[in-house]
């Protein structure tokens, strides 16, 4: 597991940010080569409820309500390979909705301010997802190659956790800087930090779309970076569909000159496309906007 920098205890301690000052806005294109999306996306919120059935208090509002508990975002780039490429791509999606369904029974579960056992338990949620992918291809021959990335935000104010599989990718920007949060686990990172290859080579070998690490695939390694949540960040969860075609200083420029969650999607997408598009493009953005 790794932590982001630290941030002041001033900023962390500012209160959570209520839903209307939450701007995200999720979208995915097949792009203009490929028939068939294998991208997929989930946006949701956790939510505690209490509802008052009988009271003689006179104001029942002020007693409780669906507080929002946790934000959760979710990119996964299915991986479906043979005759029966698109099935597969569908099985790995039902699988990952069931990982999110774990994931949400790990928050309640463990204590979010623990800062061992909550991660552990996100890690523990994916290698069972990539063990109940892995089974359904070895029942079925015609599934083999079954497999899919899989980038999570999870957000409990003022932290967050992000897991990692594959090379789907997360960023943020804060202060007008942009950070590439996750790493990419691919043969051709594993080259690079190596030293094999060159950053300048990275994208043009053929080790570069060669997962090292994919839920369903012949290996998982999650990856749990713990993140501290600040005011006015923008988050940004892609698939490798935008990143191929899109350079990250055109990401920072899109991010630090929005004007909403959906208008830089959409502008990014564009980009995307207008670059070539040659692989699905899933993009998820975020932020904070403080209205007091």
């Amino acid at each position: 597991m790794t932590t982001s920098p630290r941030t002041s205890s001033a900023r962390l301690t500012a209160r959570k940010p209520r839903d209307d000052e939450i701007d995200s806005y999720g979208l995915t294109h097949p792009g203009t080569v490929r028939e068939n999306n294998q991208d997929h996306f989930l946006i949701a919120s956790l939510h505690k409820r209490m509802e008052v059935h009988l009271t003689s208090l006179p104001d029942r509002a002020q007693l409780g309500g669906a507080e929002r508990l946790a934000l959760l975002a979710m990119v996964a780039d299915g991986v479906g390979g043979g005759p029966r490429g698109e099935e597969a791509s569908r099985l790995a999606a039902e699988a990952i909705t069931h990982y999110v369904t774990q994931s949400l029974r790990c928050y309640f579960a463990a204590d979010p301010v623990d800062d061992d056992s909550f991660p552990r338990a996100l890690e523990e949620a994916a290698l069972q997802c990539h063990m109940d992918i892995q089974r359904q291809s070895q029942d079925d021959p015609e599934r083999a190659g079954m497999a899919t990335t899989l980038t999570l935000w999870l957000g409990v104010w003022p932290r967050a956790y992000l897991l990692q599989v594959g090379d789907s990718r997360c960023y943020i920007l804060r202060g007008g800087e942009l950070t590439q949060i996750s790493r990419d686990q691919t043969m051709a990172q594993d080259l690079l930090d190596q030293g094999v290859i060159t950053r300048t080579d990275l994208l043009n070998t053929r080790w570069a779309s060669v997962l090292a690490s994919a839920i369903g695939g012949p290996a998982a390694a999650p990856v749990v970076t713990r993140l501290n949540q600040v005011w006015n960040d923008v988050g940004l969860l892609c698939s490798d569909g935008l990143t191929k075609h899109v350079p990250d200083d055109r990401i920072r420029e899109r991010l630090a000159s929005m004007t909403s969650a959906r208008q830089v999607c959409e502008a990014l997408l564009q980009d995307a496309l207008d670059a070539g598009g040659s692989d699905n493009i899933t993009v998820l953005v975020g932020r904070s906007v403080r209205k007091d």
